[in-house]
C-alpha cells in the first residue's frame, strides 16, 4: 500500500566526514542527561542512515530484486476497541532475496524507539541468518516512530495509543496481513528478532502469542522494568577498567568523571560538560564496542589524566564534529530548552522519537539512570527526582503513576522470569542492560547466551575481522539454536502428516 500524501523520503545526501568507528559509540540513548541523550539519539539516527546508504550503495548486486521493498499496512489506532474505526499506516520493509520457498521461515525484525530503514532487512541477525535458513526477512517499524506516526501528531490524546501492548497488537495484525499479502504458507514458522527495547518486544511477542510466532531472538532485551537504574553505572564502571575492550585499570573508583569538589580530574574543563555527555554515551547507552575508547588513544600524551582526556575526546570533541555535519552549531545543556523540545507535539523530521520514548519510560518502564553511589564514574547525572519531574512537566504524569506503571509492566510480562518457550536471550556482559535481561537458562526452551566482553546489541552488528572468538561463537550458537528449533518443528509436521 502506498502511503498517501507521504513524501518518499530517501536516504538523502549526508556528510561522510565522521569516522566509521563512531558508529558503535553514538547509540540512541535510553537514559542519562536529557540534552546529551537527545543529541546522541540524533547522532545514532544519522549514523544508521549513513550505514544503510553505504550498504545499499555497495551492494554487489544493485538489481531491484536484491533491494528491500518498502510497504505499508493499515493498522487500527486502538486495537483494543472494535468500535474505534480510526487507523494509521505502519511502514515495513521486506527482502525475499534468500527466501527458498513459500513454506520457508519468516524472520520478523521488530523496530524499537526510532525509525526503521532498509537496513532492518539487510543487516543484523535476520539478514545474516536468512541465507542459511532460506528465510523471508521483514522489518516492522514501531507505531509512533519514524514514518509510522498516526495523523494527529503526538499530543496526549494520541500518545495514549503508544505502548508495548499496542505494539504487540500491531505485530499480530502484521503477522496475519503479511502472510496474506506475500503468500506465505500456513506452515511457515515466524521468528521475531529485536535488540534492546525491540528485543523485549520480540520476547514478549512469543510470550503472549505463541500460536502465531514460533520463536524469538531477543538481544540486549531489558525485560524487567525498573524505576531507578543505578545498577547501570556499576557495569559501566567495570567496562572502563576492562583492558580486553580498551579500558584501563586506572579508570576505577577513584576520582569520578564529574565536576564535584575533589572528584574532578585535572584539565577536565568544559564545566562538567564532558561528564554530562559521558553520561549520555557511557551511562545512557554503553558503546556497542568499547574499543572506541582505544580509537582515541592517538590523542593521548601519556599519564593518568590522559585516560580522562581520551574520554573527553571520544565523548565531547568527536560528537561536536558530527554535530557540525548535522548542521548544529552547539550542544545545549539548558533544561528549559530540553523541556521545550519535548513538549513539541508535531512529529520530528529526524524520526528519533525523543518525546515518544520519554512517554514510554513515564508510562511503562522507568529506566532512569542515576549516579548516587560514590563508586559511580559519573557524578553529574540528574538525580531520580529530577528525571521524574520530566514526566510531570512534559506530560502531567505524577511520580506515583510512573511507579505504578513500572510495577504493572513487570506483572504483565513477568519481568526476568517470563513464562515463555523458544526464546533465546542474547546479552553481553559489558552491556549494563544485561542486568535487566535474562542471562541464565529458564528451562529447556528458554535459553540465555552471555557473550564475554560484548556490549549492547554487539551480536547484531555486521561481522568484522576484528570480532572476538567469543562473539563469533555466540553468533554460531544463535544459528544452531534456530536450526534445532526449526528441525524439531519440521519433524513434528511430518509426524502429524501435514
Amino acid at each position: 500500500m502506498e502511503r498517501p500524501g507521504a513524501s518518499r523520503r530517501g536516504l538523502g545526501s549526508m556528510a561522510l566526514g565522521p569516522a566509521l568507528w563512531l558508529g558503535p559509540l553514538l547509540l540512541a540513548s535510553l537514559g542519562g542527561s536529557s540534552a546529551p541523550a537527545s543529541l546522541l539519539r540524533r547522532l545514532g539516527e544519522h549514523l544508521r542512515r549513513f550505514q544503510e546508504s553505504s550498504v545499499l550503495g555497495l551492494s554487489p548486486d544493485p538489481g531491484v530484486a536484491a533491494r528491500p521493498r518498502e510497504g505499508w499496512l493499515e493498522q487500527p489506532l486502538d486495537p483494543f476497541n472494535a468500535s474505534d474505526r480510526r487507523t494509521f499506516l505502519q511502514r515495513y520493509w521486506i527482502s525475499d532475496q534468500h527466501w527458498a520457498s513459500r513454506d520457508g521461515p519468516v524472520f520478523l525484525n521488530l523496530g524499537g524507539e526510532g525509525s526503521l530503514g532498509p537496513g532492518s532487512v539487510m543487516r543484523g541477525h535476520p539478514a545474516a541468518l536468512a541465507p542459511a535458513l532460506g528465510a523471508l526477512v521483514i522489518g516492522l517499524e514501531h507505531r509512533f516512530y519514524g514514518l509510522s506516526i498516526p495523523a494527529g501528531g503526538l499530543n496526549m490524546a494520541q500518545l495514549r495509543f503508544l505502548s508495548s501492548r499496542h505494539a504487540l497488537a500491531d505485530v499480530v495484525s502484521a503477522r496475519l496481513a503479511l502472510s496474506r499479502l506475500h503468500n506465505v504458507s500456513s506452515s511457515s514458522r515466524w521468528v521475531c528478532f529485536g535488540g534492546s527495547y525491540a528485543g523485549s518486544l520480540a520476547a514478549w511477542a512469543r510470550l503472549k502469542f505463541p500460536h502465531l510466532l514460533f520463536a524469538a531472538v531477543a538481544s540486549s532485551a531489558p525485560v524487567r522494568a525498573v524505576l531507578d537504574f543505578s545498577a547501570y553505572n556499576e557495569v559501566v564502571s567495570r567496562s572502563l577498567t576492562n583492558t580486553a575492550i580498551g579500558g584501563s585499570p586506572e579508570v576505577g573508583v577513584g576520582p569520578s568523571l564529574g565536576a564535584g569538589e575533589g572528584r574532578r580530574p585535572s584539565n577536565w574543563g568544559q564545566g562538567g560538560k564532558c561528564s554530562q555527555l559521558g553520561a549520555g554515551v557511557w551511562g545512557g547507552g554503553t558503546p556497542r564496542d568499547a574499543r572506541t575508547l582505544g580509537a582515541a588513544r592517538p590523542w593521548l600524551a601519556g599519564g593518568r589524566g590522559d585516560i580522562y582526556e581520551c574520554m573527553c575526546v571520544s565523548m565531547y570533541i568527536v560528537p561536536q564534529v558530527v554535530m557540525h555535519s548535522l548542521g548544529q552549531r552547539c550542544l545545549s545543556f539548558s533544561r528549559a530548552e530540553t523541556l521545550a523540545q519535548l513538549r513539541v507535539t508535531e512529529p520530528q523530521v529526524s524520526g528519533v522519537g525523543d518525546r515518544q520514548w520519554l512517554y514510554q519510560t513515564c508510562t511503562e518502564f522507568g529506566f532512569y539512570v542515576t549516579c548516587e553511589d560514590p563508586t559511580c564514574p559519573f557524578s553529574r547525572l540528574p538525580a531520580l527526582p529530577s528525571q521524574l519531574e520530566l514526566c510531570e512537566q512534559v506530560f502531567g504524569l505524577s511520580t506515583w503513576s510512573t511507579v505504578q506503571a513500572v510495577a504493572q509492566t513487570n506483572s504483565y510480562y513477568g519481568g526476568q522470569t517470563p513464562v515463555a518457550t523458544q526464546v533465546l536471550f542474547v546479552n553481553g556482559d559489558m552491556d549494563p542492560w544485561h542486568v535487566l535481561s535474562v542471562t541464565q537458562d529458564l528451562g529447556p526452551s528458554v535459553s540465555a547466551l552471555l557473550i564475554p566482553n560484548a556490549s549492547h546489541c554487539l551480536d547484531m552488528a555486521p561481522e568484522r575481522p576484528s570480532d572476538t572468538p567469543s562473539l563469533r561463537l555466540g553468533r554460531q550458537s544463535i544459528l544452531q539454536q534456530l536450526q534445532t528449533w526449526l528441525k524439531l518443528a519440521k519433524k513434528s509436521l511430518v509426524r502429524g502428516g501435514v
